[in-house]
């Protein structure tokens, strides 16, 4: 048996707009700069958009009639690819750094961490501190619990608790979110 390479999967495009003769509904709203704004039966605004030689473009699929413009096709995904990269640069990308202890973490090694967790709070970032339990350890919960606001304590200034320390499973874990520059 022979074998060759196997067609990647095909993608769907990222943007998919029905346009002109895709269009089955009976009546579409239009919307746009170059007509006035109603409700037309789907040939009137075929017509339409022929007469200005540009494309019917359904916007709101889900709408009831759907929304359509009056559009260049081509020149209306560049657009929306432009928008979009441009909101998606404009996020703000949350980086999350964990320290890890255990139980028995010694006053040294706490202070350690705690230089590092400020400059991760200075740069921006979030922290997740958390207690893990090996074997029988999980007995000292309590002393997990209590180095863990010690250590929020003591992160005061730089950074806020988002909530009191939870455990799942064998871990016990606090989150730690910068405070706001003014």
């Amino acid at each position: 048996m022979r074998r060759g390479r196997r067609k990647p999967p095909r993608q769907e495009p990222k943007y998919f707009f029905r346009t002109n003769h895709q269009i089955k509904v009976p009546e579409v709203r239009l919307t746009g700069d170059n007509v006035e704004n109603g409700v037309y039966s789907t040939s009137k605004a075929m017509e339409m958009a022929e007469e200005q030689g540009l494309d019917l473009v359904e916007i709101a699929a889900k709408a009831r009639p759907p929304v359509c413009q009056i559009v260049d096709y081509k020149k209306f995904l560049y657009e929306k690819k432009k928008r979009d990269k441009e909101l998606k640069s404009k996020q703000q990308k949350v980086v999350v750094k964990e320290i890890r202890f255990t139980p028995n973490t010694d006053d040294h090694d706490i202070d350690f961490k705690l230089k590092h967790a400020e400059k991760f709070l200075k740069e921006g970032a979030k922290v997740k501190a958390f207690v893990h339990f090996r074997g029988r350890s999980i007995v000292f919960k309590d002393r997990g619990e209590l180095l863990l606001l010690q250590f929020a304590e003591r992160l005061q200034e730089l950074g806020d608790l988002e909530a009191m320390p939870k455990l799942e499973g064998k871990r016990m874990s606090i989150f730690i979110m910068p405070k706001k520059k003014k």
